[in-house]
């Protein structure tokens, strides 16, 4: 299966409870427009073999920002967003 990042990128959504969840896992504060920012910038710049689907999710790997980012494969919307345990 080929995953195609413009795809993610064009449909990428947000339920209003992410936003915390993201801040509280990543031991931020961002608004949710600096959450929206920086995870389409990340994604946009993350090679696309740091992407992998398992099950119905996508899972995002950033290692420059050390951050793992999960997005529903069906209906594109942000899940979590973890720090990357090296």
């Amino acid at each position: 299966m080929t995953i195609d990042k413009n795809k993610i990128l064009n449909n990428i959504c947000y339920t209003e409870l992410v936003y915390d969840r993201i801040n509280k896992k990543l031991k931020s504060n961002f608004s949710k427009n600096e959450i929206e920012t920086n995870l389409l910038a990340t994604i946009s710049e993350t090679p696309i073999n740091n992407f992998k689907k398992i099950g119905k999710n996508f899972y995002i790997s950033n290692a420059d920002k050390n951050i793992k980012i999960t997005v529903n494969s069906n209906t594109y919307r942000i899940i979590t967003v973890d720090k990357i345990i090296k």
